[in-house]
């Protein structure tokens, strides 16, 4: 404390930070955390600064060691320096800066000397500093800056003196006994969450067990699901999404088309959860035993796919939670439980769990449960339905909750609601997000959104998921359209986001009959069992294997953040380019937007981005179609055929490349 009126240096401006620190940024393994900061101290003293990182023990009482980096001066005070977090979980990180007086000294010696002065004092002067870092070097290095400081204070060896204090060893020696006592540190420790590359990479599909049946008319499930897999293996993806597997609630039980009163058969919605069979946790009979969702789960992992489930808080009638936790529901004034409701929407098969109730804490702890039980059973991905209509602090708490014993999982928020709803879900620990994506059409909408995303605060926490279709959503991008408007889609889905899904095998079949008046498909998989030829091979399928087999092998691909946009002359082409700097990979992908006519125009290639001369023409290989082309110059031709292919995925590479 004795201290603290001696300290001289300001650091201020200090990122990434989300709300001052209240919440983590996010990164992946190995990806690099730059921070950046001011900072400066009075008058024209010389500042040095360190970053300073180490893995979090909160809780544990057993702090680790900070781990420190030299910051960069950058210019006009701004620092910066950056770390990667080796481990999955969560990082601190801070700044400590300091008057640095040795590089003070040189710097004032450098100009007196430049100007012909006397420098007989200004040598004693760096000689005390010296004799004042002997304290804190270990014996070896004390003997060598003794024989220094002997030089410097030799008025007959003065040329010699001068040229030995500006030598790299005097400075390495110097910096490693710097006094940092009077150090200012940031008053904040800032953390930062590291989590798994499928975190930031990843390809979904969505499917219905029971419509996988082999033959008409019979129910689906998991067994017959597994002969599926190769398919789904085929065309690339890493992770599949079940809708619920629970046992489905009779009460209310919705019918084809969301009829409010089902036919003797019918199915149900399976976000109806809970029945007599069980709960949150049981298996719908009909899908078949634990037993053979643990296997599929396993047959699942030899194709290099990982299954992820809905984590639905939500009711039916028959839930065994409505009469062992009553308390857990709203009853209204005639003893009957309000069900869900999203006006003018009605789900009378659905009740929703009351987060006000006074028993919460109980609440909490079995919804906690109910995701370690299936985490036990192999499963590490939750896409969880409708977050934004439970409260924030119980998501805050229960993914800190399973972190503690869990750092691989990883929560999908299903959250089509308002912007600051979906980044509140993000801020307290969802993994990833639905996005907008699926409503956004046009070139400037794209580029809009895209760099909301990229480059503004919501880099930091934020991961879009981007879905051209989901079981509740049939967009006007694909309703009623031909086959151009899913490759369009696909392509640009699967390109501008690293983490992207559709709902099959609806997408692949190019399926769009839309519901009369809604965004919603027509006979929704969600309320009857289909039954579907998944062998039948289509160009969307087609192409949905290539652009798969692609993001996997350019790396530029493999991340969201990377992404800058090109200018077209063509308002119906959009243009964007990645980079990947570790391993030079950079691609340009062209798309036309326009699913009904072929578009044609001029693009900007950004030179000094992708690092080429302008004057060297150089080599763009187009991996959906194998063809090459030469390039010169910034400005480029192209022509797209929607009905060909839609899009270019150019990689650049040089001329002898080729």
């Amino acid at each position: 404390m004795k201290l603290e009126g001696q300290k001289r240096v300001s650091i201020q401006n200090v990122s990434p930070q989300i709300e001052g620190g209240k919440y983590p940024i996010k990164r992946i393994i190995n990806e690099k955390i730059e921070v950046e900061a001011d900072i400066f101290g009075d008058g024209h003293d010389k500042v040095d600064a360190v970053l300073l990182y180490r893995e979090s023990r909160r809780g544990s009482g057993k702090d680790k060691k900070w781990e420190e980096l030299p910051m960069i001066f950058e210019g006009n005070d701004h620092w910066s320096a950056a770390f990667e977090g080796a481990k999955l979980g969560t990082y601190e990180y801070t700044i400590e800066g300091w008057i640095d007086h040795f590089s003070t000294w040189k710097y004032g010696l450098k100009k007196k000397i430049e100007d012909k002065q006397n420098v007989r004092t200004e040598l004693l002067i760096g000689a005390d500093l010296m004799e004042d870092a002997l304290e804190r070097l270990p014996a070896t290095q004390k003997k060598q800056l003794r024989n220094w400081i002997k030089l410097i204070k030799d008025e007959e060896k003065e040329s010699e003196a001068i040229s030995k204090v500006f030598e790299d060893a005097v400075k390495k020696i110097m910096y490693q006994a710097r006094n940092r006592e009077k150090a200012t540190q940031y008053h904040k420790i800032l953390t930062a969450r590291v989590e798994r590359k499928r975190a930031l990479f990843s390809a979904w599909y969505e499917f219905f067990p029971r419509s996988t049946a082999e033959n008409h008319g019979e129910h689906g499930t998991f067994k017959s699901s597994e002969r599926i897999l190769p398919e789904i293996a085929n065309m690339g993806f890493d992770v599949i999404y079940l809708p619920p597997i629970h046992p489905i609630g009779k009460s209310h039980r919705k019918g084809t088309n969301n009829a409010t009163e089902a036919k003797p058969g019918e199915p149900g919605s399976p976000w109806a959860i809970g029945s007599e069979e069980g709960g949150h946790k049981a298996i719908h009979p009909e899908l078949g035993t634990l037993e053979d969702f643990t296997s599929f789960i396993k047959k699942a992992e030899s194709h290099g796919i990982e299954v992820a489930i809905d984590f639905a808080i939500q009711c039916s009638p028959d839930h065994p939670y409505v009469k062992e936790h009553p308390q857990w529901f709203k009853w209204r004034p005639d003893g009957t439980v309000q069900y869900a409701e999203n006006p003018p929407k009605k789900y009378q098969d659905v009740l929703p769990v009351n987060f006000e109730t006074e028993d919460w804490e109980n609440l909490w702890k079995e919804l906690k449960s109910v995701v370690e039980y299936w985490i036990d059973k192999g499963v590490k991905i939750f896409r969880v339905d409708n977050p934004h209509t439970k409260s924030f602090i119980f998501w805050e708490w229960l993914i800190k909750e399973i972190d503690k014993k869990h750092q691989d999982i990883i929560f999908l928020a299903e959250a089509f609601t308002r912007p600051r709803v979906m980044e509140e879900l993000a801020k307290v620990g969802f993994t990833q997000s639905y996005t907008y994506f699926t409503w956004r059409n046009s070139k400037e909408e794209f580029e809009e959104y895209l760099t909301e995303l990229t480059k503004t605060e919501l880099r930091e926490y934020f991961r879009p998921n981007f879905w051209p279709n989901t079981p509740d959503i049939l967009p006007v991008s694909l309703e009623d359209k031909g086959e151009a408007s899913f490759l369009i889609r696909i392509i640009l889905a699967s390109t501008l986001s690293s983490n992207y899904g559709i709902y099959g095998p609806l997408f692949e079949f190019g399926e769009n009959e839309a519901y009369p008046g809604k965004e919603e498909y027509t006979r929704s998989e969600k309320y009857e069992v289909k039954h579907w030829d998944w062998y039948r091979p289509t160009r969307i399928k087609e192409l949905i294997g290539k652009l798969n087999s692609i993001r996997n092998e350019n790396p530029a691909l493999q991340t969201t953040y990377n992404i800058a946009f090109a200018e077209t002359d063509n308002d119906q082409i959009i243009c964007y380019t990645k980079i990947d700097r570790q391993t030079g990979n950079k691609l340009i992908t062209v798309v036309n937007i326009n699913p009904d006519h072929t578009q044609s125009g001029w693009i900007k290639v950004p030179l000094n981005e992708l690092e080429i001369q302008g004057h060297e023409p150089f080599a763009v290989h187009d991996l959906l179609t194998g063809s090459r082309y030469i390039w010169q110059n910034e400005w480029n031709y192209v022509e797209l055929h929607p009905q060909a292919m839609p899009a270019h995925i150019l990689r650049v590479e040089t001329v002898t490349e080729r």
